[in-house]
This record gives C-alpha cells, structure tokens and sequence, in this order.
C-alpha cells in the first residue's frame, strides 16, 4: 500500500481555549469570534446578545447538541462555555451508569479514569467538528491557582491551571490542553509598589486585562501562530489567525417546496385538465407539559430535541418487558429513569424506538 505525502501549510478550522478568572471577560471575547453558536452549560451569556442552544441539562443532550451542530452546520464557530461546568455532567454521567454516588465510590482511582476516558471521546465528537463540518471549535473555562512542585527542583509554587474538576483535572485537563491549538490565558495585569519608606508595605496596582499566549511557569498557555507572549485581551489581537482561512458560509437547511400533482395521464382526452394537491401530511399531536409530569428534566430535554413522546417511550420499555403495560412512564423507577438519560440507556432507547414494535 502506498500513501500520498501531503506537503505545505494545512488550513483548517480552529480549536481554541480561553481560560481565566470569573468575571475578566471570556464569553464577551469568544462572542467577537465568526457566527458564534454557544452551548452555555452554566447561564453566563444570559446579558449577551448571542445564539445559543437550550442549557444541556445532561452529558447525553450535550453531546446531542454537538452532533446536531455537526450535521446541521448552523454556524462558524461553536463554543462551549464553560468546560469546566461541561466536565460536571460528565461526572454525573458516569456516575450513573455505574450507580455510584461519588467519584471516591469506584476505588483505586478508577472513577478518575473512566471520566478521563469519557472527555476524551467529547473531544473526538468536537474534532469531528473540526474535521467534518469545518466548524472553529472554542472552549471556555475557569483558573485556579494550585501549587506546583517541579520534578528537578526543590520547592514549590503557586501556578494557574484549568479548572476542570479538584482531581480530575490532573487527567482531563492535559486531555483538553493537547487537544487545543491555541489555549490562551487571561488575567489582570498587576504590580506591587511599596507605599512605605522601607518597602515593607506594597500595594497592588494597575489590573489591565491581558491574555497570555506562551507557556510560562505560572500558567500554560499556547499557540502555533507566532502571536506575541502578552497581548491585550481583545479579539482584535487573534482575528488575523482565526479568520486566515476562508471559512464557508453555512447553507440553510430550506424545506422543499411541494408543488400541488398535475395528472396529465388521467385527464388526456376527458375533458379539461384537474389540480389533485398532495395529501397534507398528519402532524402528530405534541406533549403537553402534563404528561411529563414526574419526569427527569434531563429526561424531559432530551425527549423534546430528540422528538420523542412518552408513548413511544411506554412502548419500547415494553417491548423489553421492563415494566407491564398498565404502569406509566412516571411510575417507572427513578434509577432507571435516570439511567435513560446517560449515553448507554438513551442510546439504547433510541435503537429500540427505530425497531416495529
């Protein structure tokens, strides 16, 4: 087998992170980047004039989300914001499918790394997002200072790291931080001057918002496009390289016009020609919000982006001989109507509904 050797600049779209200190900015900054889409897992861009998707109240509807965004391709640049609050339902999710209560509850580290295993599968579902629709990818997060001992060193520091997760991080965050091409760190600029003869008193002065786009010791930070180590915290900064490539426009999934059936055979000869309109198509009747009562919401948001009704749930379970026939979804128990929201019970859900019943 022979292969073909590709050589010269590849341009494709962008997979950022911008990370930094509640408050300093980074939902308006992501904003300013081409026909952004968020999915906002924590409500931070409610004071923004953007486009969002519903808040995932799920790891399973967040991911349906991005999927959606794959085939659909509504925008140029998909944010998520934040990723740490991301990370959190995917805790969730994974505790659900192993019915743990705690990440603690698996033992020898092992919760650790199946949530490790998790985000790196979220993150080829948002490479798929790169390499499929061509779509910028930008992910948002928060800072914490954590101290950090050097292997070749004696001592120790304080540093920013992501914040994803107070012991997940050691694995998710290297995950996410290899994923990147380009992880910028934001902050406030800050110095200390001395307010008193001896220098013994200082105060801090300044708090310029900057970014930081190479690695230093006290924060990791990165790019492959030859941009200045500090730069003010302004999109204006990074536009040259993020819209470098010409990025095509997203297409509008327009609903085909259906022109009314002309029957030329059946009139030939028998008078004048007759219109026969198509059949209108039944629309079936939407839930009300009564019959989800006593339903998960994740549950609840899935079924409503997914189209899925309670009686086509019924119906599947039924199918398995889960749960008799005279009980209703409601009445189902709540483990298991928690499990049907993880990947591994809506996914099996969704295979059964695709079945005849």
């Amino acid at each position: 087998m022979r292969f073909e050797v590709i050589q010269g600049t590849l341009y494709r779209a962008n997979k950022v992170v911008v990370y930094g200190p509640e408050g300093i900015g980074k939902s308006t900054f992501v904003s300013h980047f081409p026909q952004p889409l968020f999915i906002d897992t924590e409500g931070s861009t409610n004071k923004l004039d953007v486009r969002r998707f519903p808040k995932p109240s799920s790891w399973q509807m967040l991911k349906d989300e991005v999927t959606d965004v794959i085939n659909e391709r509504p925008c140029r640049t998909l944010v998520i914001d934040t990723a740490d609050w991301a990370e959190r339902l995917c805790i969730e999710s994974v505790l659900q499918v192993h019915g743990k209560k705690g990440i603690e509850d698996f033992g020898y580290g092992n919760g650790y790394t199946y949530v490790a295993e998790e985000w790196g599968r979220f993150l080829n579902l948002l490479q798929d997002v790169i390499d499929v629709a061509n779509i910028n990818v930008v992910l948002t997060a928060h800072a914490i200072i954590r101290k950090f001992e050097q292997p070749n060193e004696m001592g120790s520091y304080d540093r920013y790291e992501l914040k994803l997760g107070k012991k997940t991080t050691a694995q998710t965050a290297p995950l996410t931080k290899e994923w990147a091409d380009m992880v910028l760190f934001a902050n406030y600029r800050t110095f200390s001057v001395a307010v008193d003869d001896k220098g013994k008193k200082h105060k801090a002065q300044g708090g310029q918002r900057v970014m930081y786009t190479t690695h230093h010791p006290c924060w990791d930070a990165k790019n492959r496009d030859g941009l200045s180590d500090e730069l003010p915290f302004d999109y204006e900064h990074i536009r040259h390289v993020i819209e470098s490539m010409p990025v095509q426009q997203p297409q509008p999934q327009s609903s085909p016009v259906v022109s009314p059936r002309l029957d030329i055979a059946d009139n030939v000869g028998s008078g004048p020609m007759i219109y026969t309109p198509d059949p209108v198509p039944q629309i079936p009747p939407k839930e009300t919000e009564d019959e989800y009562a006593g339903l998960p919401q994740a549950l609840i948001d899935l079924m409503k982006s997914n189209e899925i009704t309670v009686e086509m749930i019924k119906q599947a379970v039924l199918a398995k001989g889960f749960f008799p026939a005279s009980m209703e979804v409601r009445e189902y128990d709540a483990d298991f109507l928690e499990y049907l929201t993880t990947s591994d019970g809506w996914g099996g859900l969704m295979n059964e509904i695709q079945l005849p019943f």
